[in-house]
């Protein structure tokens, strides 16, 4: 375990600049919901989107917006993680990380979209399904929580093992819920990381939020976000695809 941590850190440092340029498109991502018609709420650093709320309110256009704002959400999401598990391949392989890029990027970042459309049509699906057979949005939210569990093994390290494997979208995906229940331990200390680092930071930025003047609190609040997507969310993608990449043995130091 300490191994992984510390080759996580190591690629992270190294690769410092690659990771930052690529955190841009993470935080297109994160804010695209923050302000299209999505049911949001903000917490612990991150914006979340109220999938039981979602039947509220609708009409043709918000449809539309939440839509497309979707497919572009997952779209820049897609293409920083294809191009953190680049930077991580590349360290473990020394691979050319030009050639990586120039060869496969479009396709790396088309298979990993597709992975992240499905989880999230398997999401939207059972939240739909959910409230029209029980009518209760606060049951349908806990469905679609319980579907989305389920469905975490398949996708988790998807992307890693389609940038690393090169390997298509179905494939990606067995690969995934093989490792994730085989080296169960990884997950445990990836999830047991991003909560005390959200923790951490979210109780600073409350601290700093409560000191200044009211109207500044939630300044404080996305800066906090942008901390978290510039900065933490590559590292907890790097660790992810680090776990990935323990899979070969002649890798394993």
């Amino acid at each position: 375990m300490a191994d992984l941590l510390h080759n996580a850190l190591e690629t992270y440092t190294n690769h410092i600049q690659l990771l930052l340029i690529s955190s841009i498109s993470f935080v297109i991502a994160v804010f695209i919901p923050l302000f299209a018609a999505f049911p949001t709420y903000t917490d612990i650093g991150g914006i979340y989107i109220r999938t039981a709320s979602v039947f509220t309110n609708l009409n043709i256009l918000n449809t539309a917006v939440i839509v497309a704002s979707i497919f572009f959400s997952l779209l820049f999401l897609s293409f920083a993680m294809v191009a953190v598990n680049i930077v991580v391949k590349h360290s473990r392989t020394y691979a050319k990380i030009r050639q990586e890029v120039f060869r496969g990027l479009e396709k790396y970042t088309s298979r990993v979209f597709v992975v992240l459309l499905m989880m999230e049509a398997v999401i939207v699906l059972a939240d739909v399904l959910s409230f029209v057979v029980t009518g209760s949005a606060t049951v349908s939210g806990i469905i679609t929580a319980l579907a989305g569990l389920v469905m975490a093994p398949f996708f988790f390290y998807a992307p890693a093992s389609i940038i690393i494997d090169e390997n298509r979208t179905l494939r990606a995906m067995s690969a995934s819920f093989r490792f994730f229940f085989k080296r169960f331990d990884y997950f445990l200390l990836w999830l047991a990381v991003a909560i005390i680092l959200t923790t951490a930071l979210d109780f600073i930025f409350i601290a700093i939020g409560s000191a200044l003047p009211g109207g500044y609190a939630y300044a404080a609040f996305i800066v906090e976000l942008i901390v978290d997507t510039v900065f933490l969310l590559p590292f907890l993608i790097v660790l992810q695809s680090e776990s990935y990449m323990k899979r070969f043995a002649m890798l394993k130091h």
